[in-house]
């Protein structure tokens, strides 16, 4: 193992929420080369919806070598399970499965939490997220299948305009998620 995989994800600090942003921001950009500018010139959670992720002992990141957070992932709790509120890396980090040691830290969280599943909204065609969560272990859900919050949170994103794209909700059991 090289150092680079001996990093340790960890809590976020309140100094770090500045760079969560930066990092949204830049993660952003990709969007924006396929067409999708209404994403990728939205504005990052702000200061204080990620402090309370932060205080909640749910936001984590992945630091570069000297500490600073390069990736990041919040945690909600949607219906009694894990939910991805946002995970993001910067583009410069892509492809070093940073997104993928976030996710699984935060599954880790969550099966010691004692819940069964975890879930997140995302975009069905957008190469970096339905498809690649799907490559991950997660399914998409069916209206049929989506809870009450999940519902709530793609009325929510729908009011936001981000329904000019598939979304669909996804979920996957923690007890079959096949961690790195």
């Amino acid at each position: 193992m090289g150092e680079s995989s001996m990093r340790m994800i960890r809590p976020a600090v309140e100094d770090d929420l500045p760079t969560l942003q930066d990092i949204e921001r830049v993660a952003g950009k990709p969007f924006a080369d396929i067409g999708m500018m209404a994403v990728a010139d939205d504005e990052p959670p702000s200061l204080d919806t990620l402090r309370d992720f932060q205080r909640a002992g749910r936001a984590w990141i992945y630091p570069d070598d000297a500490g600073r957070p390069i990736g990041y992932l919040i945690l909600g709790i949607v219906d009694g399970n894990a939910h991805i509120d946002q995970v993001s890396v910067d583009p410069d980090h892509a492809g070093k499965r940073i997104g993928k040691r976030l996710i699984d830290h935060a599954v880790r969280w969550a099966k010691a939490q004692g819940m069964q599943a975890i879930t997140l909204t995302t975009f069905v065609d957008v190469a970096w997220n339905g498809p690649y969560y799907e490559r991950l272990g997660f399914r998409f859900l069916t209206a049929a299948e989506e809870t009450a919050e999940l519902r709530e949170i793609r009325a929510a994103e729908a009011a936001h305009g981000l329904d000019l794209w598939p979304r669909a909700a996804m979920r996957a059991e923690l007890d079959a998620w096949q961690l790195d």
